[in-house]
């Protein structure tokens, strides 16, 4: 065998020996919440890894920046988080810890979907007597499907910023997904249509924005400021008010603690409807669709509509 033949050979061999290398290095994508978690994947699919800080069931805005989320900060090439200060209590850390300046404020690597929707409950003034409240407006933007098409517009035009060089890859992904969402939507809106004007009773002010989309009636709620649990007197004067102005159901958030819903549930007559908040909150809700499909169908049942 001559020498250059067995060169041949042996780089081929080498070759065959080696691992097969990915066609590209994913973007790196660290999301607060787990709707903007599932929604980076929606619009990144095999182009994007996507990391999530929180689960379904943790509050959001009662979070640590441990080391471990320090570290993914540290390697990410796009933080998507709310903002409107719902993470005001561990993401400043977390970010100025991780040292990556790519994914501070103020750069294309990071994004806050809150940015580019409408907000709810904008405060005149906000003083510490109030309890949780955000001076940027209610941040939990993610219970209206109207405010994830926005964001999704938003993100996708963003991914195409920061991994230009699969610009048209995201634009594809961002029109089919705007395309099947407007579809769902549509069913959503027929569906919940015979709820638009129902008063209902809230532990906490979460779900503003589901109000607004639905019609809901939002006559009293259970925590005395938001954050703050109600006290033994404060669900009583909370009976007391439906007393006149009725309400046909009591909403809570899957993370959070249900007592003081189940409290008023039992006697006021009430039904207790425990909503998923976002992906991963409920068995059925396992991504985005079937997120607001299960959020409908629990409404539904509690409101006594087929």
């Amino acid at each position: 065998m001559t020498l250059s033949r067995w060169k041949t050979l042996f780089s081929l061999g080498v070759a065959l020996c080696l691992p097969a290398l990915p066609a590209h290095a994913a973007l790196r994508v660290f999301a607060c919440e787990p709707e903007w978690g599932a929604l980076a994947q929606e619009l990144g699919g095999p182009l994007v890894e996507v990391s999530v800080a929180t689960t379904a069931m943790q509050d959001p805005h009662q979070i640590q920046a441990k080391p471990s989320l320090i570290a993914r900060a540290r390697n990410a090439d796009l933080v998507v988080c709310t903002g409107a200060e719902l993470e005001i209590g561990w993401l400043p850390i977390l970010l100025q810890q991780s040292g990556n300046a790519k994914v501070q404020p103020g750069q294309p690597g990071h994004f806050a979907a809150a940015d580019h929707v409408r907000k709810l409950e904008l405060p005149a003034q906000v003083d510490r007597s109030q309890g949780d409240v955000h001076a940027a407006g209610n941040p939990h933007i993610q219970t209206d499907p109207r405010n994830i098409a926005a964001v999704a517009t938003a993100l996708g035009a963003r991914l195409q910023q920061v991994d230009p060089t699969h610009a048209a890859d995201y634009a594809k992904r961002q029109a089919d997904f705007a395309q099947r969402w407007q579809q769902a939507l549509t069913r959503w809106n027929t569906q919940i249509a015979p709820l638009k004007g129902v008063s209902v009773v809230s532990q906490h002010k979460a779900f503003a924005y589901l109000y607004d989309w639905v019609g809901l009636k939002e006559v009293a709620v259970l925590e005395p400021k938001p954050g703050v649990e109600p006290s033994a007197a404060h669900l009583q004067g909370v009976l007391a008010t439906l007393k006149g102005a009725p309400a046909r159901m009591v909403i809570h958030a899957a993370y959070q603690d249900g007592k003081p819903s189940d409290w008023l549930s039992k006697n006021a007559g009430l039904p207790k409807v425990t909503l998923p908040f976002t992906v991963g909150g409920s068995e059925g809700a396992k991504d985005l669709f079937s997120l607001f499909d299960d959020t409908v169908a629990r409404l539904l049942a509690a409101g006594g509509a087929k």
